[in-house]
């Protein structure tokens, strides 16, 4: 038994490791607390990875609040007017796969639509396994979760955060980090 177990934890650290090798599907999260780095999954939502990357680098989520955080479920950010309603103005076609949502998974926030998410996304802080195949995965927190952890949680089952929230302070694509 202990020598399964140390297998598993050293292919978890390879993984980890591979993963933080791509710099170029590797996010730096900047939030009050610490960094988070998020491992991209091009293989599971191309043209969703390929949007939040374009839109990390304009800067777009800089500054941007946690508007919606539900304890023992998820925060969510992306939206610049802080409200939930609003967005980058460019609707994606839903990538949804078998992808278990756990904790820390990233995946896109959307309307009813199946093809609706824009801009926000949002972080598991635990297993949410009903939104399996029904919201896109588009990676993973491979480091810091503690610091998500931290967020200011928001207030009954809308999960609407009180002033002041918690705000991302950047967010960055490894590979433009000098």
């Amino acid at each position: 038994m202990k020598r399964l177990f140390a297998i598993l934890l050293a292919m978890f650290a390879m993984t980890t490791a591979a993963a933080a090798a791509d710099p170029e599907n590797t996010l730096l999260l900047e939030l009050k607390d610490g960094t988070v780095v998020i491992e991209l999954r091009p293989d599971l939502a191309p043209n969703h990875v390929a949007r939040i990357k374009e839109l990390t680098r304009q800067g777009f989520y800089d500054g941007i609040l946690f508007h919606r955080v539900i304890e023992g479920f998820m925060a969510q950010t992306g939206d610049p007017t802080g409200t939930g309603m609003g967005g980058s103005g460019k609707k994606l076609k839903a990538e949804f796969t078998n992808e278990p949502f756990v904790r820390g998974t990233l995946g896109m926030a959307r309307a009813q639509s199946p093809d609706s998410a824009d801009s926000q996304f949002f972080i598991c802080f635990q297993p949410a396994r009903f939104l399996d195949g029904q919201y896109t995965v588009l990676g993973r927190v491979i480091s810091g979760m503690e610091f998500v952890d931290k967020i200011k949680r928001g207030l009954g089952q809308s999960g609407s955060v009180p002033a002041p929230q918690d705000k991302i302070i950047s967010l960055k694509v490894q590979a433009d980090v000098k």
